[in-house]
């Protein structure tokens, strides 16, 4: 598994922007039987962190050493994974510009089941966000912890800055930004659906708005699997999250990870 920090120039963000990558190798004691291409999860971060937190808080190497896919994590800064009301197109990075730089120049496989997205708190947010809105980009989409209600994140956030995000918050429900608007949406389009994954701690400050948006989905029809247990917002439940993720995707190519020597 090879771990690339990588700098580039977006043109959708229209700055230079960083992302940290984990690559497979092939052959070796530790690498993969497949010379790709690969399976991609991108995994966000949350609205405290940066693109480094998932390698620096969580054993993500550790858990997709020898699995056929790569894991990119990208900078979202304090965006929410937004087309910003006032800033930068953040939604259109995640879900367009970033999957095709990615696929360009490393061996990914461009089929919508090969390419997941998940993410912690914000990005949990931005992460259902992109699995309801860019359907047809994503095959699973995983919130852990999410802030999943925009109108709740908005009275949460210093006021100039959730202006900057979201615009008015009279603007916010029933925009492209209220989660709940967003499954209404794709469950009457007709669409195929992503497979959606959610997890919150029970004593986690956004544990009521996270079983709102269960029931919401539930009586929408919406494929979601909703998992739960004790804690709140911390990383040692998110840690699991993501091995217990990396467990469910339904990764095609390569093999099985190898054990240790």
């Amino acid at each position: 598994m090879a771990w690339l920090h990588i700098e580039y120039y977006s043109e959708t963000l229209r700055m230079p922007v960083p992302m940290e990558v984990l690559l497979p190798q092939h052959g070796g004691p530790r690498g993969t039987a497949s010379p790709g291409p690969y399976a991609a999860l991108y995994l966000l971060h949350g609205r405290t962190d940066n693109q480094t937190a998932w390698l620096r808080r969580t054993s993500v190497e550790r858990y997709v050493e020898g699995l056929p896919l790569a894991v990119v994590m990208p900078a979202a800064h304090l965006s929410w994974y937004t087309d910003m009301a006032c800033g930068r197109d953040y939604f259109q990075f995640i879900t367009r510009e970033l999957p095709a730089i990615c696929e360009r120049n490393f061996p990914l496989a461009a089929e919508r089941e090969q390419r997941f997205i998940a993410g912690l708190s914000m990005g949990g947010y931005g992460a259902l966000k992109a699995g309801l809105l860019a359907p047809d980009r994503f095959g699973a989409a995983a919130s852990f912890s999410g802030a999943l209600d925009a109108a709740q994140a908005y009275d949460r956030l210093d006021p100039r800055q959730a202006a900057d995000i979201f615009g008015s918050r009279d603007a916010v429900e029933g925009s492209v930004n209220d989660l709940f608007a967003a499954a209404e949406k794709l469950a009457r389009s007709g669409e195929r659906i992503p497979d959606l994954y959610q997890w919150c701690g029970t004593e986690d400050f956004l544990y009521d708005a996270n079983v709102s948006f269960r029931e919401h989905a539930a009586q929408l029809g919406l494929p979601l699997t909703y998992e739960e247990g004790p804690g709140g917002h911390e990383w040692k439940h998110w840690d699991r999250c993501i091995e217990r993720l990396l467990q469910r995707l339904p990764l095609t190519a390569g093999s099985t990870p190898k054990e240790e020597e």
